[in-house]
């Protein structure tokens, strides 16, 4: 039997099944969780609110968002993936349905908050699911097949969003249609998610019987692996050194990222009074085109070198230089502004896909379920944190340069936490510890041989 082949054969027919139908799943979820930056060109003129109430109520949905994230990771694990995101889909498009129609600060904030306790747990549901259909060395660029997704919504998104503005859907006003429109698409996929997705690879139609063998085994032996090396609960996973330092990573990376995401409309807008509505989606589209790019990338690089902690740290850092720089480039010239922009968006996406294939390099089961939940809960405190101070800035001070500068602090620290305290490398398990692991297979079916023959010869006797 060629494994080599059938290794090749299967890993081509995952990737071909799963990673463009949750690239898709993925992208609407970042439509529905975004598109409220491009809301605000209308909606805070039309409801009467400032910035500050605007940044407080995009990001209160990363409070709910925690306080669900880890007891959704769990239920997960008990229903299923499958049936779990479907769930998730489904609630969170009704919800957002329902952000049409807000018309205080208040009900902006509860549906705000409602919206990321259904979308809760989403992100780690995925890299899990992914976990078990992939192998550790092809995770960063299987990741990052899926994650892409985040810049290819906003690239994508962003015309669509300008241009759903100036829709008039049922009489609703644009940023209204915006909501609805845009919600529809997620409420149809979660259906099919419940049908198209396969919980477990023995129950996989798409594969024949020798791939699903080979599959099962690579996976099975990885997971021995892990637990050999690491073993623990789901909630021991919890307390995890390096779980809880990269959450804190994450935390401080996420306060940068929404704070330059959320407003990134706004500050486009700042720059030029002359740029039209459309115009701005469609230069925010490029800049999420270019960091999509990018990202995808830097996980084919991360994967290559078998390195994931300083890919990680490079980009966050690129991405606090072309925040600082705008401070300057955007006064002084419209083109240069947009393309430090651009960088600093591409270096916030760029670490995506080697970040988050680190954890599961090292914890297996329920514990990696464990682990990627309590760090997307923490690190998304910082989806909250970030746009907030930026929005409460720029009002106490007219301008977003400090706030600027605050985004641009966060990434920097973000950058020396992974690349100084995280002691996991992320790296892919090597051929020598699989061998590890079936010489011990082997020698525990030797031992029960002979002690298998030990007990029939003492029978015999007797």
């Amino acid at each position: 039997m060629d494994t080599s082949a059938i290794e090749r054969r299967t890993v081509k027919k995952v990737t071909r099944r799963l990673i463009p139908f949750l690239f898709l799943c993925f992208a609407i979820s970042i439509l529905d969780r975004v598109n409220i930056g491009f809301a605000a060109l209308q909606m805070n003129s039309d409801l009467g609110f400032s910035s500050a109430v605007f940044g407080f109520g995009a990001g209160i949905f990363f409070l709910g968002y925690f306080l669900l994230e880890v007891p959704g990771g769990a239920l997960m694990t008990k229903f299923g993936a499958r049936r779990w995101i479907s769930r998730i889909m489904v609630s969170w498009g009704l919800v957002s349905c329902l952000t049409a129609f807000v018309t205080t600060d208040v009900q902006f904030y509860v549906v705000r908050f409602f919206l990321g306790v259904c979308e809760a747990s989403f992100f780690p549901c995925m890299a899990w699911y992914l976990s078990t259909w992939f192998q550790t060395k092809h995770h960063a660029k299987a990741i990052a097949g899926f994650m892409i997704a985040i810049p290819y919504a906003s690239a994508f998104g962003s015309p669509i969003s300008t241009y759903l503005l100036q829709a008039n859907f049922l009489g609703l006003h644009g940023w209204q249609s915006l909501f609805i429109l845009e919600a529809i698409p997620s409420i149809i996929l979660g259906i099919i998610v419940f049908f198209y997705l396969d919980d477990r690879i023995e129950d996989a139609k798409w594969l024949n019987a020798d791939e699903k063998h080979w599959l099962l085994g690579v996976i099975q032996e990885e997971q021995q692996l892990k637990a050999s090396k690491k073993s623990m609960s789901f909630l021991a996973a919890l307390k995890e050194r390096d779980v809880l330092v990269l959450a804190v990573g994450y935390f401080t990376w996420m306060c940068g990222y929404y704070g330059i995401v959320m407003f990134l409309p706004t500050l486009v807008q700042e720059m030029s009074k002359s740029l039209s509505t459309t115009a701005i989606g469609w230069i925010i589209g490029a800049m999420y085109l270019f960091a999509a790019i990018v990202m995808y990338l830097n996980g084919l690089h991360s994967d290559k070198m078998d390195e994931r902690r300083y890919h990680v740290a490079v980009c966050l850092i690129i991405s606090a230089v072309g925040m600082a720089v705008s401070l300057y480039a955007a006064q002084s010239n419209l083109v240069l502004g947009l393309l430090v922009y651009a960088i600093a968006l591409a270096g916030a996406y760029g670490a995506y896909s080697p970040f988050w294939a680190i954890p599961p390099a090292y914890l297996s089961g329920p514990a990696a379920a464990a682990g990627i939940a309590l760090i997307n809960s923490v690190g998304n405190l910082g989806g909250f944190m970030g746009p907030y101070v930026m929005g409460y800035i720029s009002m106490v001070t007219g301008v977003f340069n400090a706030g600027i500068l605050f985004l641009a602090g966060c990434m920097v620290i973000s950058s020396i936490i992974i690349m100084v305290c995280v002691k996991q490398t992320g790296k892919a398990l090597r051929d020598n510890e699989y061998r590890e692991v079936q010489e011990s297979k082997k020698y525990d079916v030797l031992r029960e041989n002979e002690l298998n023959d030990k007990h029939s010869v003492t029978t015999t006797y007797h």
